[in-house]
């Protein structure tokens, strides 16, 4: 069983889950930590959820570190594994942590909830502005009549206003309306329902 198998059957699942909610957006391979890491997809609605792949070929030696990463960013997170890796994958993440068992079938890949996930705890509002882009930080503090002294700044000076001027429910809705109405990811178009090309390693 390939990670591209499991992808296939993530995308499918989510983008059925969705497809009539034009508020929804799917993404894969999208970056977190200005880049620092990668979640395999990500879906884009009134919460910022992410999916993380883990198949039989890969191992669990970079889910320590994603996790640490991804616990500051998402209002949820799924771990989508082969069975093989739920026990130690277990130990390795939070208990707000969905996990969906992805096992062989005659038609391909069957996903299987082992655990619901629930609302992330403790989100990072740096890291919730550090999502946008600069172009898309300054705007929505022009939207907020925040963006003097900044719009010459850094992306990180821009990150930081954000954070002062705007509660994290507000940042994160804004941070949400960026994301969705972004027009290319890694340099590829991304439609409503994106699907990107797939690249990296899980």
């Amino acid at each position: 069983m390939r990670d591209a198998d499991v992808r296939t059957a993530v995308r499918g699942l989510l983008i059925a889950e969705h497809e009539d909610d034009a508020d929804t957006r799917i993404v894969e391979e999208m970056g977190v930590w200005n880049g620092a890491v990668r979640v395999d997809v990500a879906v884009i609605n009134g919460e910022l959820a992410g999916y993380e792949i883990k198949s039989a070929r890969d191992t669990l030696s970079r889910l320590p570190n994603q996790a640490a990463l991804y616990n500051d960013v998402f209002d949820r997170v799924h771990l989508v594994a082969a069975e093989k890796h739920i026990p130690h994958a277990e130990k390795e993440i939070p208990i707000w942590w969905g996990i969906i068992a992805a096992l062989p079938s005659p038609g391909g890949v069957k996903l299987e909830v082992v655990r619901q996930s629930s609302t992330n705890p403790k989100i990072d509002p740096l890291q919730i502005a550090r999502l946008l882009w600069r172009d898309e930080a300054i705007s929505v503090l022009e939207c907020h009549g925040a963006a003097k002294g900044v719009r010459s700044g850094t992306r990180e000076k821009v990150a930081m206003r954000l954070v002062e001027t705007l509660g994290l429910d507000e940042l994160r809705y804004e941070v949400r309306r960026c994301l969705k109405d972004r027009q290319a990811w890694l340099g590829q178009p991304v439609d409503n329902q994106g699907n990107m090309p797939v690249s990296g390693e899980a």
